[in-house]
C-alpha cells in the first residue's frame, strides 16, 4: 500500500487513547466552517495578533525588530486535522506568556510542562524561540516579537493557498503531491515538506454497530464497503441493516490519505452516502446514526462512536496502545504524516524564512511535540525524525 513518507525506523511514542477530546484539542475545534481570506482577514475561527503581511516574509524583517515597522505576521491555513496542532501553537506564541507560568510554559522552579525543564532560558515563550533566529525579545506577555494566525479550510485550500503566496505555511494532512497532482520533483523544487506529528487515523463505526458485533474489520471488507460491493451490515458479521458509508470531501487530506492508503491511489472512487467537510461532521453523523462507517483523524473521537480493530493481511491493528499492533505503531498502513508547507521563491530560496522557522521550530522540541500534538491526541515524532525535521530549517542566529 502507498504511504505518503517511508515507515519510521523508531517506535513512536505510545500514549493513553482518549475517547474524549483534551481541553486542548477542543480549543482548536472550535469554529470549524470557516476559511481564510488569501492571508488577510480571516472568516473562520483564528489564533491572531496585529500584525499584517503574508506570502514568505514579504515585508518582514527577518533579522529582529529593528527600525520602525515589527516582521509579518506568520499565516497559516489549511487542514482541519492539522488545526488542532497549528491553532494551539500559535495561540501559546501569541500569550508571549513568561516563563514563570506554568500553566503554559512551565516554571522556573518545578517545570509544569514536559520538556520545558530541558529548556534554559527565562524569557517569555515568543521571544525564546524567536530570539534562537535573531529576533529580538520585547519581554511583554501578549506581545510576541511577530504575531501568527491560523486559519481553517482543508488540506487542498492550504496547498493552493501557500502555492499562491496567498499564506506562509500551508497545512495539509495529505501529501502535496496528491492535493496539488504534481510529481515528487515539483514538489522538492517548490516546497518544504514540514512533518510535525502523525495521526492514526481510525475507522469508526456507530456505537449501536459494535455493540452489534462488528468490532473488527480486514481492510478487504473496509474498500468492499467504500467501493460498494458490500452494502449491509450482515455481509460482514452484524445486523441485517444497509450501511450508511461517511466519506470526507474531495479536496480533504484525510479523503486524500484514506484513498491513498486504503484504496490504493489518491484518485480510487469511492461509493458513499454522503461526504463531509470536517472531521467534527463525521464525528456528529456517525454519534446521529446507528448504521454508519466513518473515517477522520485520530483528534476527533468522540463519545457514541467506537473506533474497529483493522486485519491487514493477517496483522490485526488495534485501538488499544497495550495491544501487541496498535493503530498508533508506524507500521499502521493507515497511519499518516501531518505537514505544514512552506514555498521556495526568489525571497526564500532555501524555503523557509527566519519568521517561519522560528515558530515551526517550536513545534520541534520535546516541549513542542507533548505541548502541541500529543496533549491534543496525534503521535508525536520520534527523535531521530524530530532532528530530521530541524535539519529542514534554517540555521540559527
Amino acid at each position: 500500500m502507498s504511504r505518503d513518507a517511508a515507515h519510521q525506523v523508531d517506535t513512536v511514542s505510545r500514549r493513553k487513547y482518549l475517547l474524549t477530546l483534551t481541553a486542548a484539542g477542543a480549543t482548536g475545534l472550535a469554529g470549524c466552517s470557516g476559511q481564510s481570506n488569501s492571508g488577510g482577514g480571516e472568516s473562520g475561527t483564528s489564533s491572531g495578533g496585529s500584525g499584517g503581511g503574508s506570502g514568505n516574509g514579504d515585508d518582514a524583517d527577518e533579522g529582529g525588530s529593528g527600525g520602525s515597522s515589527a516582521p509579518a505576521t506568520v499565516t497559516a491555513e489549511g487542514s482541519s486535522t492539522v488545526y488542532p496542532i497549528s491553532n494551539k501553537g500559535s495561540s501559546y506564541w501569541n500569550s508571549n506568556s513568561p516563563a514563570s507560568d506554568g500553566e503554559y510554559w512551565g516554571s522556573n522552579d518545578e517545570s509544569s510542562v514536559a520538556g520545558w525543564d530541558q529548556i534554559d532560558t527565562d524569557q517569555n515563550i515568543a521571544d525564546y524561540f524567536a530570539g534562537l533566529y535573531g529576533f529580538e525579545p520585547t519581554g511583554e506577555r501578549s506581545n510576541p516579537p511577530f504575531a501568527t494566525r491560523v486559519a481553517l479550510s482543508h488540506s487542498g485550500t492550504g496547498c493552493e493557498a501557500v502555492r499562491d503566496g496567498l499564506v506562509d505555511i500551508g497545512n495539509s494532512s495529505g501529501p502535496i503531491t496528491a492535493e496539488l497532482d504534481i510529481s515528487e520533483e515539483q514538489r522538492d523544487e517548490n516546497y518544504v515538506d514540514h512533518v510535525v506529528g502523525r495521526d492514526g487515523q481510525p475507522v469508526f463505526v456507530s456505537q449501536a454497530i459494535y455493540d452489534a458485533g462488528v468490532e473488527q474489520l480486514t481492510g478487504e471488507q473496509i474498500r468492499g464497503i467504500y467501493q460498494g460491493d458490500i452494502t449491509n451490515w450482515s455481509e460482514v458479521g452484524g445486523p441485517d441493516q444497509e450501511i450508511y458509508v461517511v466519506g470526507r470531501a474531495e479536496g480533504s487530506g484525510t479523503d486524500t490519505s484514506f484513498r491513498l492508503n486504503m484504496l490504493g491511489d489518491a484518485d480510487a472512487p469511492m461509493d458513499v452516502d454522503t461526504r463531509l467537510g470536517q472531521n467534527q461532521q463525521v464525528q456528529q453523523v456517525l454519534q446521529d446514526n446507528d448504521n454508519a462507517i466513518g473515517y477522520m483523524a485520530l483528534a476527533f473521537s468522540g463519545s457514541g462512536i467506537q473506533a474497529i480493530a483493522i486485519d491487514f493481511e493477517g496483522t490485526v491493528f488495534r485501538p488499544d496502545p497495550d495491544a501487541e499492533n496498535t493503530i498508533f505503531d508506524s507500521e499502521y498502513p493507515l497511519n499518516r504524516d501531518l505537514h505544514m508547507y512552506t514555498r521556495i521563491n526568489e525571497e526564500t530560496p532555501d524555503g523557509t524564512d527566519m519568521r517561519e522557522a522560528a515558530f515551526l521550530n517550536m513545534f520541534l522540541t520535546e516541549f513542542g511535540q507533548k505541548t502541541f500534538v500529543e496533549d491534543v491526541n496525534y503521535i508525536t515524532l520520534p527523535t531521530s525524525d524530530i532532528e530530521a525535521e530541524r535539519e529542514k530549517l534554517p540555521d540559527q542566529a
